[in-house]
């Protein structure tokens, strides 16, 4: 802030000091020009005297007269204004051509710009102006951003709700219906419906966290956590979906422990949006990878399966929310799209980075935490 009132007083000093200049200039000129002309008029004066040439106005300027001495002076503040107004005409053009943006930007024609000129406080001015233009269209993208994710939101909430929802609905009529059913019916029914719940209950989590962290109002609790330990649960943890799924599982670490500084909890979640997203997707591949590799400032995490095959166009976006492949339009694995962006969201709490590759040696998610995290040293968002 100092600074930039120290900016401020600069330009305010030359711009005066520019105006001093351009007064002491005007007024330079017209006591040239009064000299030259009282000296003319005074020498034509004095030979029309002395050749008795009869002439009113030099009989008055060979007098004295004091209404030539007012003429000069009237005709000296005429060629000061004069002088000034031409040596000050850039800055009045450059004042009336910010005038006009300003006219343009207040009509609504954002896409106004005034080209920034020399280094006074009129370029300051336009250089701010610009500024400002460029902030209010960001702040209307934004607006117009968040008025799409709000639609897009409700179109997905809506898709990826009813289909759940409408069979645990159908389960449950069928069970309270009037035909009795034979017990091991009724069990299938409501594990069925009970999946279904679950999945509901993912979902509704998945909307409530993105959002939670979308907005910032997620508060961070950081501690030691040892990141082996945390893998190894997640993935006992995650256990019966493997075996429903028919996929085995395989922890490689080049230490037996390593304890770095993170939100416990938020890293749990990372991992396990990652290790369930392996599960989903890599069913065809029989297996997957989690593969730490801990250096003395950093640590790695890689993901890995060897089932579908991300096309290299969709990479850059799987990241992005509500961004789903095609494939996982299907009933098993169906999400809300917000898995991967809630994981990006917490690799960005963390001032971490989050990778990804594709191919047929298998899809890897790669992340990379600090050791010694410091959440009042780091941005995120």
């Amino acid at each position: 802030m100092k600074s930039k009132k120290k900016g401020r007083y600069d330009l305010n000093h030359r711009y005066h000091t520019r105006v001093i200049a351009n007064i002491i200039y005007s007024a330079l000129v017209t006591c040239l020009v009064e000299i030259f002309l009282v000296t003319n008029l005074s020498m034509l004066a004095g030979y029309a005297e002395r050749s008795e040439w009869q002439n009113a106005l030099l009989a008055m300027v060979a007098s004295s007269d004091t209404v030539i001495v007012l003429g000069y002076v009237l005709f000296g503040i005429v060629v000061f204004s004069v002088t000034f107004l031409l040596l000050q005409e850039k800055s009045i053009a450059y004042i009336s051509r910010i005038s006009d943006a300003v006219s343009s930007i207040s009509g609504g024609d954002l896409n106004t710009n005034v080209e920034v000129i020399g280094d006074d406080e009129f370029s300051s001015m336009a250089e701010d102006l610009n500024k400002m233009v460029e902030d209010i269209r960001k702040l209307m993208d934004k607006e117009r951003e968040a008025e799409r994710t709000k639609n897009e939101l409700i179109t997905n909430v809506a898709h990826d709700l009813r289909t759940p929802l409408t069979s645990i609905i159908g389960y449950l009529e069928l069970l309270s219906g009037k035909v009795a059913l034979p017990p091991e019916m009724q069990k299938k029914y409501i594990d069925i419906a009970y999946s279904k719940a679950k999945r509901l209950e993912k979902l509704i989590e998945d909307l409530f966290g993105f959002t939670k962290m979308n907005y910032g109002k997620i508060s961070m609790h950081v501690g030691k956590v040892d990141i082996i330990k945390l893998l190894s649960q997640l993935l006992e943890e995650s256990y019966p979906n493997f075996v429903d799924k028919n996929l085995s599982y395989e922890l490689q670490s080049n230490v037996p422990a390593k304890v770095i500084t993170a939100d416990g909890n938020l890293l749990a979640r990372l991992f396990d949006n990652l290790i369930n997203n392996a599960i989903k997707y890599g069913a065809d591949g029989k297996r997957v990878i989690v593969k730490v590799q801990a250096g003395s400032s950093t640590v790695q995490v890689s993901v890995t399966n060897f089932g579908y095959v991300i096309p290299p166009e969709e990479l850059p976006m799987v990241f992005d929310k509500f961004y789903r492949v095609e494939q996982s339009r299907s009933t098993h694995t169906g999400g809300t799209g917000l898995g991967l962006a809630i994981v990006k969201n917490i690799v960005d709490m963390h001032g971490g980075t989050i990778t990804v590759k594709s191919d047929l040696d298998g899809t890897v998610f790669t992340v990379t935490l600090q050791v010694n995290f410091d959440v009042n040293k780091e941005h995120f968002g």
